[in-house]
Formats: C-alpha cells, structure tokens, sequence
C-alpha cells in the first residue's frame, strides 16, 4: 500500500508554498519523496519553508514570483526547470481575503483579491499546464478552494466568489487536459486558522463556526497533506479529475 503513495522521482510547484497552509502540504508531499519547488513573492519566506524541508531530509528550492504577473511565472517557470528538469504537480495554493462589508467595496480592492485568487491561477494553468503537455508529462494540478466557494459567507463577498470561480476553473481544465493524462482537483479546506482569516476571527465567529461544524474544532494544516498527496499520486489517484474534495470537518454538511 505504501507505493501507493509514494513520490519519488516526482517534482512538485507549490504556488504559494510558503503560506501557513501551502508550506504544510509541500512539507507533506516532500514527506512522501516529492522534491519541491517553494514559488511565493516572499522569498525570505519561500527560504525558510525550505530550510524547514531540509532540516527533515526533505528536497526543496526557494522561488520568486508574483502569482498574478505573467512574466514573473514565465521567468519561474524556466528556473525550476532548470533545477528540475521538469514538474509533475502543481499545487495553486495563493490566497488573498478581505473582511470588507460589501457595499464599501473598492474596485481596487475587487481586482487585488481576483488577480490573485482567481486570475493569478488562470495564468499559472495556462503556462505550467502548458509545458506539461509540451514536455509529454502526465501530472496533478491541486487547486486550493474554500467552505465559501460552495456556501456564501459572510463578511468575505470577493473571496467568496473568487473561489465559486477556482471551482468552476477546477471542473473546466479537468476536461481540458484530461486528453494529456494531466488531472485537475480541487481542494476545499473548512476553517484553518491561516494568517488571511485570523482577523475576522472574533469571538462570536468563531462561535458560529464551531456550530456550524460538527467535529465542532478548527482544521490543523496537516490535516490536508492526506488529500494532497493522494490527489499527487498517479497510482492511488489514477481515475479522479474534476473532483472538489472537501477537508471540513463536516462544515459542508450542515444546514441548521
């Protein structure tokens, strides 16, 4: 069964790799045989993502990019080749949230959150999907999704709907390049307290989540490494594409 699972001789892109929820999942893929390219604007903190990775005997390189520029992620692109040879997954794990009330919402604002939740992961499909195929490489891409995409939230209006957008996005390329042997997902997390929804977690809110969550806590980031690395894997995940996995503790299953 352990083969089942297993990522050696596998090159993973954690777009966003060194976010709270991103560096846990990359740790988990590299946990599994993955070496692991950790792409985020914050390189200092892409560094230590990797520093972390090594010190458990993990393999991992520190990237810069902006995930809502194209050249930026043309420019990465090359760089990881160039220390990879290639890349077998893709894990689009950039977030950007806002608890802005929605008729105060700036357009500003708007395009931020969408450039980087939403557009910022159409532009990374179209070029690392791209040299997949160029490179005849069969592959995971793993898109990062959220309880908001599928159930509207309040007080998070954009993100909210730029994630109903990667879900649609997941479904799209999952029958686009299932022709190329590469499978699109997407994951679903329930409440991790990350660094983006820390600051709406009041009191009150977090009372409201934990009643509307049967297993009545938050998530801890490794808790998505499973679906991950199963969503990785070519033999345990053979068949699945266009699927949103849900990693909510229920959350998704409740109504009142």
């Amino acid at each position: 069964m352990s083969d089942l699972f297993d990522l050696s001789g596998k090159t993973a892109v954690a777009i966003g790799g060194n976010s709270v929820l991103g560096s846990c999942i990359a740790k988990g893929l590299t946990d599994h045989g993955a070496k692991v390219a950790i792409v985020g604007r914050n390189l200092e903190k892409a560094n230590q993502v990797v520093q972390e990775i090594e010190a458990k005997g993990g393999v991992a390189k520190a990237f810069q990019a902006d995930v809502s520029n194209r050249e930026s992620l043309e420019n990465v692109v090359k760089e990881i080749e160039a220390w990879s040879g290639g890349f077998d997954i893709l894990l689009n794990a950039s977030g950007k949230n806002s608890a802005t009330p929605f008729l105060e919402i700036e357009e500003e604002e708007w395009d931020d959150i969408m450039d980087v939740n939403l557009k910022g992961m159409m532009i990374t499909c179209q070029i690392f999907a791209k040299r997949m195929i160029e490179l005849g490489k069969p592959g995971s891409i793993i898109n990062i999704s959220s309880v908001s995409s599928t159930t509207p939230l309040s007080k998070v209006f954009t993100y909210s709907v730029s994630k109903a957008g990667v879900n649609n996005m997941t479904q799209f390329l999952a029958r686009e390049f299932a022709p190329h042997g590469i499978r699109v997902n997407a994951i679903i997390p329930g409440f991790f307290p990350a660094e983006q929804n820390r600051k709406i977690l009041s009191e009150e809110r977090v009372a409201s989540i934990m009643n509307h969550t049967p297993m009545n806590r938050f998530g801890n980031p490794e808790e998505l490494q499973g679906a991950a690395v199963w969503l990785s894997s070519e033999k345990a995940s053979s068949f699945v594409t266009g699927t949103l996995i849900r990693v909510d503790g229920g959350f998704g299953s409740m109504t009142i």
